[in-house]
């Protein structure tokens, strides 16, 4: 192989012949012999500068890559839902085991299982909203320590406004 040093001697020397040569008469050459040979003249010059280089192997330094800057993408983020497993810590679950269990039942990303709270007989975490029903039928059967999980979803609280702050005020 040759340098990419060598390669570019190659590249000013062609350069030097091509602006201060008359080359009619090769080009005619190679183009009967690249007639007589039925190949392409593109074919029979590299032929020719195999001729001069036998046995070595040409390669043009790699292109310079510019960098192009990737601005990150961010995709909008994921509704979550809150569930109930009625599975707890007298069920010896621990977090370990249900979330590799959920992983694994489910499909869904492990940090798509978020704000795990195990209790005495229930536990409480959050799942991406759009479960599809195949899935949460499934869950709803699978075991953990001889249990069902038997999840459920938790309806969520709608935040009741004060109607005024004079709530808390005491009377007079």
């Amino acid at each position: 192989m040759v340098e990419n040093n060598t390669f570019e001697i190659i590249v000013g020397q062609l350069r030097g012949i091509l602006k201060h040569r008359h080359l009619d008469g090769k080009r005619n050459a190679v183009l009967i012999l690249a007639n007589e040979l039925e190949v392409t003249p593109l074919d029979c010059a590299a032929a020719l500068l195999s001729l001069q280089f036998e046995g070595v192997v040409l390669s043009p330094p790699p292109p310079e890559i510019s960098s192009i800057p990737i601005e990150p993408i961010e995709l909008p983020p994921i509704k979550m839902q809150r569930y109930r497993l009625d599975v707890g810590k007298k069920q010896r679950v621990d977090f370990d085991s249900l979330h590799h269990l959920l992983i694994e039942e489910s499909g869904v990303d492990r940090n798509n299982i978020q704000n795990v709270s195990i209790r005495s007989d229930y536990t409480l975490l959050e799942l991406p909203d759009e479960m599809p029903t195949d899935i949460f039928l499934h869950l709803k059967n699978i075991e953990i320590n001889g249990y069902k999980l038997n999840i459920k979803r938790l309806k969520v609280r709608k935040e009741t406004p004060y109607k005024s702050s004079n709530h808390f005020r005491r009377r007079r």
